[in-house]
């Protein structure tokens, strides 16, 4: 059995969130991709930069990186090169015994995901946030800090969901869409479009 330590790909501020879970003293492994990074440290682990994908290897790893694009393309090429996702999820989440958490996910502190709720491959629930009962969440979405998924909401691949927004239930986020923070999403909202407000509306390209 490989006693390598989990690999964190990524060392800006999710990252801190992510190796917070991690009990003072345990073995991690930060890497990131900048040639200077913003600090030695992670937390109480030095980070190794200028890293690649590749250097993860075999090892089991998590991105740690809050751009849903990003966090996407890096997973690929670590699983590439044989990598295995690890999800992480916080002591103080709340996860129902029913719900299906993908690999390389993360749960932060105070979040709730429902019963039969399903959450795709590398997905961020950030703090507080809420996905209720039986919501289908894509594969890269970010649910923002204290965002709330009403019951059966589903969220396309890479979709975001800003910081205190409401979904009612029922309603479908399509793929790449962002929905604006505090906004409360009463109707469908296609792919790749910006929605904001109360209620929300689609972001016009000439709105400053």
């Amino acid at each position: 059995m490989s006693t390598d330590p989990v690999v964190i790909f990524g060392a800006g501020g999710h990252a801190a969130v992510v190796a917070d879970l991690m009990p003072p003293g345990s073995e991690l492994l930060v890497l990131d991709e900048s040639e200077v990074p913003d600090r030695a440290t992670l937390l109480e682990w030095p980070i190794s930069a200028p890293a690649r994908p590749a250097d993860v290897g075999s090892r089991a790893f998590h991105v740690a990186i809050g751009n849903n694009q990003a966090r996407e393309a890096i997973t690929a090429q670590i699983l590439a090169v044989g990598g295995r996702p690890h999800t992480m999820i916080h002591a103080m989440a709340s996860v129902a015994a029913s719900a299906n958490v993908g690999g390389g996910s993360f749960v932060a502190g105070m979040a709730v995901v429902g019963p039969r709720a399903e959450l795709g491959e590398g997905v961020i629930v950030n703090h507080g946030a809420v996905v209720d009962h039986d919501c289908l969440v894509g594969a890269f979405c970010h649910i923002a800090p204290n965002a709330t998924l009403g019951g059966s909401v589903t969220v396309g691949p890479l979709a975001l969901v800003g910081a205190g927004a409401v979904v009612l239930p029922g309603v479908t986020i399509g793929e790449g869409a962002t929905v604006g923070a505090g906004a409360v999403v009463t109707a469908d909202v296609p792919p790749n479009q910006v929605w904001f407000g109360v209620p929300a509306t689609k972001m016009e390209s000439n709105c400053r």
